[in-house]
């Protein structure tokens, strides 16, 4: 994939402080892309994001903003507008998990899962819905798993929410069409330096790979959608074969 592929377009990551949201950050400024590093509590760790984008030569800026509530989304994509002037692409990262047997599951985690994980996509994509249409290329961009494909009990709460994402993506890809692409990717297990092992081994005995993907795996299914003009509505499993299993 060429360098400097997105140069000129500006995306929003949410949940960009850590992990997959920073790779992801990462990643789309090294595609020239400038970017917005949306935190909701980890201030120090979307600034270091931002600072290493605007090493690389790009624009950037840490913006702190609840993507679950509306008038802080609302926030959000006024200061982009003022401060950027656009918003070519949206990637709705932001997410939770946790485990709760379901006869123990509050309606507290219910609805925090909820509001994390679905209700912050349709609220940053029906409110960053103008701005990606001025662009004339609009890209969404949701973060689905393989708890919204495979039933885990303990992880009701966390798979209705990503199934949520799912059905969500595909009505947007409708809805928002032409003017915008809207698509899915749905990780499986992704290791990072300093994880424990033992978290994955479940995965990668299930997996026909035979291992844990990395984050350059979703960094690259991001870039892709990013980049494509005629993939929409879709889901990119990247899961080294788990659902075949």
């Amino acid at each position: 994939m060429s360098q400097l592929s997105l140069a000129g377009k500006v995306a929003l990551v949410t949940g960009a402080a850590k992990r997959v949201g920073r790779s992801v950050a990462l990643r789309l400024a090294s595609e020239g892309a400038d970017v917005i590093v949306n935190y909701r509590g980890s201030r120090d760790e979307a600034e270091e994001v931002a600072a290493q984008i605007t090493a690389m030569g790009r624009r950037a800026a840490a913006i702190q903003g609840d993507v679950a509530k509306r008038a802080e989304v609302g926030a959000l994509l006024v200061a982009i507008e003022r401060d950027f002037g656009r918003l070519d692409i949206l990637v709705n990262n932001a997410g939770m998990f946790f485990p709760a047997k379901f006869e123990e599951l509050t309606e507290e985690q219910w609805d925090t899962i909820l509001d994390v994980n679905l209700k912050s996509q349709f609220l940053c994509s029906q409110l960053a819905a103008r701005l990606l249409r001025q662009s004339g290329s609009g890209r969404i961009i949701n973060f689905a798993s393989l708890g919204g494909l495979l039933a885990w009990p303990s992880y009701t709460h966390y798979c209705v929410s990503k199934a949520g994402v799912i059905m969500l993506t595909r009505c947007l890809a409708r809805a928002l069409a032409p003017e915008i692409t809207v698509n899915a990717v749905a990780p499986g297990t992704i290791s990072f330096p300093g994880d424990a092992p033992e978290l994955a081994e479940d995965f990668i005995r299930r997996a026909p790979l035979g291992r844990t993907g990395g984050p350059e795996d979703i960094e690259d299914a991001v870039v892709f959608l990013a980049r494509s003009p005629f993939v929409t509505g879709q889901v990119i499993v990247v899961d080294g074969g788990r659902t075949l299993t």
